[in-house]
């Protein structure tokens, strides 16, 4: 009995060490992706600037905003954004249509991230353009 309630023990300090351990690398790869990236969109036969700033507060979760130029030009803040491994999402009220907003996917690799953009309607989902974007750390 006693050598199955110490294996238990064993078994639930792995565990919960484990947990510690992959929380604290989600923050950290949060961490290192904060910062200015910097790149270029295309899609729908057009093509612009991209820049992607990323931010950790103190307190409270990641953050962002994008600057985008070409057709059309807009800055927008990020209504969310995420990172889980090496892999980013973001979503923002698309600011040249009411009732759309951009939904952003990427991967990162070293100092660069590369990914997919779509814009849709909020209400149904309906993609109604995509592209992409590939941006490097300044």
């Amino acid at each position: 009995m006693r050598k199955t309630l110490t294996l238990w023990l064993c078994v639930l300090i792995v565990g919960a060490t484990v947990a510690t351990v992959a929380a604290v690398q989600q923050t950290a790869d949060a961490a290192d992706r904060t910062g200015i990236w910097s790149g270029t969109w295309e899609g729908a036969g057009a093509t612009g600037g991209f820049e992607l700033t990323l931010e950790k507060p103190k307190d409270g979760p990641l953050a962002g905003r994008l600057s985008v130029t070409g057709e059309p030009t807009y800055k927008v803040t990020f209504r969310t954004v995420a990172i889980d491994g090496n892999k980013l999402t973001a979503t923002y009220d698309f600011p040249a249509a009411e009732g759309a907003e951009v939904v952003l996917a990427g991967t990162f690799e070293g100092n660069v991230c590369k990914g997919t953009w779509v814009l849709r309607e909020k209400a149904s989902g309906n993609a109604a353009v995509d592209g992409t974007w590939s941006v490097t750390k300044k």
